[in-house]
């Protein structure tokens, strides 16, 4: 599994050499949005993935998500959003918000995938997360401690905000520097998101400095 990731990660790093030749047009592989937001920090390119744990097409973008991640230059600030449409969504985004709490995200994250796709855990009771989340040395305590506190429905609330304004309706979904929405069906399919994205970031690099 290691050698196919960084296989990947390799043709991800050809690909973005070759995508910034392209000439990407908006409105047709990327949509500039109407409602802009500042990035949170504003001297460095921020790229955001919308997700969902229980989305198919998600779970098998992740491994590319996170290859990409392994090439990052230090001036671009990449983090992931859960996507909040339904009560079922809303479990989930509360379940990454609380392993963020709980300090334990980096080890969970793909874990969180795995048991909802390949174990067919659906990880939407409590029971199931305190279970899951033992496997990773979370005591039941530290669970009640920090599922639905102020920080985790604080940071819930924001995320939902950020993907209303950027009136995203689908995931996964990117938005770069908080200006542009690619999708896979922008991109002209999901193995080419991040070749529209490595052209964004670059034309924010340039902008920012000038």
């Amino acid at each position: 599994m290691k050698l196919i990731h960084a296989i990947m990660a390799f043709v991800l790093v050809i690909a973005a050499s070759v995508s910034q030749a392209e000439n990407y047009i908006a409105g047709q592989h990327y949509k500039v949005l109407a409602s802009q937001t500042t990035p949170r920090d504003p001297s460095k390119i921020e790229v955001v993935e919308a997700f969902w744990y229980g989305c198919g097409h998600c779970n098998h973008f992740e491994p590319t998500v996170q290859a990409w991640k392994k090439f990052l230059q230090a001036d671009v600030d990449f983090y992931q959003i859960p996507a909040q449409f339904n009560r079922q969504w809303k479990i989930h985004a509360g379940l990454f918000y609380l392993t963020h709490a709980l300090k334990v995200n980096h080890k969970v994250h793909q874990g969180i995938f795995d048991s909802i796709h390949k174990q067919r855990k659906s990880l939407f009771t409590e029971g199931e997360q305190k279970a899951f989340l033992a496997q990773y040395g979370v005591s039941e305590a530290d669970f009640d401690k920090y599922n639905d506190s102020f920080s985790v429905r604080r940071q819930m609330k924001m995320a939902d905000q950020m993907i209303r304004t950027w009136g995203i309706s689908g995931v996964p979904a990117i938005i770069v520097n908080g200006k542009y929405l690619i999708n896979a069906t922008s991109a002209g399919g999901e193995e080419k998101i991040f070749d529209v994205v490595n052209y964004l970031v670059e034309k924010e690099r340039k902008a920012l400095k000038k």
